[in-house]
């Protein structure tokens, strides 16, 4: 099979288009790829490392107020439908995946023109923009959480498959977390990480609370501050007269998917990615979705787990160090309370979502050659 990929921007559409990308080579190791992404986004530098070939349209996205940058946008958005077709024509793909980002747009309308079977993934509770355009052209449109097939009222089939992030992170392997920080497996593990560049706000508040984690001494607690952020966060709380033993401060984890597997409670942002990862693991979760994000849709993602009573949600004007702290040690203090989050949480998880996506791409590849 012969699959072009798009998806680009932020490492929540990049990571889950790999994670089909590798699946699908797990079930057919001669599928072939070809990645199309922008100039200018993080797939540029990703996928190459991964070792799938990359190529890129000039693309941006559109602004939400009225500018004269939009007309350029729309120049540019036809120039990147040229050069995608081309790019199509050349690989003849058996279908096109795009897991969300502008750069989608012209690369799944060219695949559409060119009447090439195509598959959406929708990563969060409230699609964006791109993908609300996009899902009436696609054959298939596949979203991450249950009952959200009716965010895309007009597209001409949608189909709950989960993020294929989580089928990737499943068989992580909690022992080798733990050994990996130096604790002993029966150890309680609070996580608190603001993604994988980090959040000010979120160490900011690292930084108040510090002193107090102290009030919970069965339990350790992994700050991961980001790495631009390490060395201002790490020296504020480094100026406690007495550090608290049970605090480990890190910039990054680098297989954080093993620390994952055994953490008892994790603090963290409300992206596709993430949400993906917690709920595939079952893990309770304090949500603080980020408030910087196009539609606010972290706040919907995050919604979605605290109506099914698998997380509590704190937004950012209300985060206080005093108050997350208050609320982890509710919640730790409450075993029965967290093994019931863990169990709704792996309700919206999908370990097998990359083999639900495999068996839909041969679903719709099969149709287009009859």
């Amino acid at each position: 099979m012969r699959i072009v990929l798009t998806g680009g921007g932020t490492g929540g559409h990049i990571y889950p288009a790999l994670a089909i990308a590798r699946h699908c080579l797990k079930r057919n190791p001669s599928c072939e790829f070809l990645y199309i992404g922008s100039e200018r986004g993080l797939e540029k530098d990703i996928v190459p490392r991964e070792g799938f070939r990359f190529e890129s349209v000039k693309i941006t996205g559109f602004r939400r107020k009225l500018s004269f940058e939009n007309v350029r946008t729309i120049m540019r958005f036809w120039k990147a439908v040229s050069r995608s077709k081309k790019l199509l024509q050349q690989f003849q793909p058996d279908v096109v995946i795009g897991t969300g980002g502008y750069v989608c747009g012209p690369v799944i309308y060219a695949a559409a023109k060119l009447g090439l079977p195509t598959l959406l993934h929708e990563q969060n509770a409230l699609p964006g923009l791109t993908n609300r355009f996009l899902s009436t052209r696609a054959s298939l449109v596949a979203v991450s959480f249950p009952d959200n097939e009716a965010a895309f009222p007009k597209a001409k089939r949608v189909v709950y498959t989960g993020n294929p992030r989580a089928t990737e992170v499943a068989s992580a392997d909690a022992a080798a977390g733990m050994k990996s920080l130096g604790l002993s497996a029966d150890t309680k593990l609070v996580v608190v990480v603001g993604g994988s560049g980090g959040a000010k706000s979120i160490n900011h508040s690292m930084i108040e609370m510090a002193g107090r984690v102290r009030e919970l001494p069965g339990t350790h607690f992994l700050f991961i501050t980001g790495k631009s952020y390490y060395d201002g966060t790490a020296s504020r709380i480094a100026e406690l007269e007495d550090m608290p033993d049970n605090l480990t401060v890190v910039p990054y984890i680098e297989r954080l998917p093993d620390i994952l597997a055994a953490t008892s409670l994790i603090v963290t942002r409300s992206g596709a990615s993430s949400m993906a990862e917690i709920t595939a693991l079952g893990i309770p979760s304090i949500q603080i979705p980020s408030p910087y994000v196009t539609n606010n849709h972290q706040e919907a993602n995050a919604r979605s787990l605290q109506h099914s009573e698998a997380a509590e949600v704190i937004v950012e004007s209300e985060l206080t160090g005093d108050r997350l702290f208050d609320q982890i040690r509710k919640l730790m203090e409450d075993p029965s309370r967290r093994g019931h989050m863990a169990s709704q949480a792996r309700k919206f998880g999908q370990p097998d979502s990359a083999e639900r996506i495999y068996q839909h791409l041969l679903e719709i590849t099969a149709k287009s050659v009859r």
